[in-house]
C-alpha cells in the first residue's frame, strides 16, 4: 500500500454557516473571543417602556446565546479510514466521502462531514490517534473503515480486532454512534486467514452492538477498468457504489435526531 499521507480533511457543511443562521448574529462569535466581549446590546424599546437597560440586555444575551449555541452545534460525521476513503489516486471531489457531502446537501441535512482518513493507515495507527481526532472533531457519527492494510500486510487478525474495538469504544464513550465498515481479502492469503479476517469485523460489530457494512466494495464489478494501475484502489467511476454501501447503514442515523455529544 502507499506510504501514509497527511490526513485528508474534507470538511463541508450541508447546512448554513454560523453567519447565515436564522438568528442572524453577525460577527458575534469568533475562536478565542468570548461572546460577551464581542457583543453589546442597546434597546430603544426598553427605554421607551421604562425597562431597566441591564434587564433587557440580560434577556437579549440569553436569547442570542441560545441561537449561537444552536449554530455551533451542527452535528459532525467523522469518516475514519485508509486510502479507500481518502480518495487515493483520484480527485478529492470524486471520492465516496465527497459524494456523501453532496448527498447530504441535496437532502438539506445539517451534518458536517470531516474526513480524517490516511492512505496506508492500519488499525494500530487508527487506534493510536483516535483520541486526538475525537477531541478535535467531537463527532455525532463515526464511520470506521480500517483493516484493509492489516490484511494486505498479513498482520495478526486478533490484534486488528482489538484495535478496531478500541476505536469503536473510544467513539462510543464520547457519545457518538458508530458504523463499522468491513473488508474482504483475496483467497491467495489462505482460507484460515481470510475467514478469520472477515469474521473479525462481524464479531466487533456484534460485541459492540453497532451497524456493519459487510464489505465496502460490495457490488463493484470485478473488471480491470474499475481499478487503478495498482489493481488495489478504485477509480472514480466506482465511488458511487461505495457510497451506496455505506449509505444503507448511515441513512437512518442522519434522519434520526442527533444525540448530544459531551463537551
Amino acid at each position: 500500500m502507499p506510504e501514509p499521507e497527511a490526513p485528508t480533511t474534507a470538511t463541508a457543511s450541508p447546512g448554513m454557516t454560523p453567519s447565515e443562521m436564522s438568528c442572524k448574529i453577525t460577527n458575534s462569535f469568533a475562536p478565542g473571543v468570548s461572546f460577551a466581549r464581542r457583543t453589546t446590546f442597546e434597546s430603544p424599546t426598553a427605554k421607551t417602556m421604562g425597562w431597566e437597560k441591564s434587564g433587557m440586555r440580560s434577556i437579549l444575551f440569553a436569547v442570542l446565546l441560545a441561537c449561537s449555541g444552536t449554530a455551533l452545534a451542527a452535528p459532525t460525521i467523522l469518516v475514519y479510514g485508509d486510502s479507500l476513503s481518502a480518495a487515493y489516486g483520484i480527485p478529492q471531489n470524486a471520492g465516496w466521502v465527497a459524494l456523501l457531502v453532496e448527498r447530504l446537501k441535496q437532502r438539506k441535512s445539517n451534518y458536517t462531514v470531516v474526513n480524517a482518513s490516511i492512505s496506508g493507515e492500519t488499525s494500530a495507527g487508527g487506534a493510536a490517534r483516535i483520541a486526538a481526532v475525537l477531541a478535535k472533531t467531537r463527532p455525532a457519527i463515526v464511520i470506521v473503515e480500517l483493516g484493509a492494510n492489516d490484511g494486505l500486510r498479513g498482520l495478526p487478525v486478533a490484534q486488528m480486532k482489538a484495535n478496531l474495538a478500541a476505536i469503536v469504544q473510544a467513539a462510543k464513550r464520547q457519545g457518538a454512534r458508530v458504523i463499522l465498515v468491513g473488508m474482504l481479502l483475496p483467497p491467495n492469503y489462505g482460507a484460515q486467514y481470510v475467514n478469520a479476517f472477515r469474521a473479525a469485523f462481524r464479531e466487533v460489530a456484534r460485541d459492540e452492538r453497532i451497524p456493519l457494512v459487510p464489505f465496502l466494495l460490495e457490488g463493484v464489478p470485478n473488471e480491470r477498468e474499475m481499478f487503478q494501475e495498482d489493481n488495489l484502489h478504485l477509480v472514480a467511476e466506482a465511488q458511487p457504489i461505495l457510497l451506496e454501501n455505506v449509505w444503507r447503514k448511515l441513512a437512518a442515523m442522519v434522519t434520526a435526531a442527533p444525540r448530544s455529544v459531551p463537551k
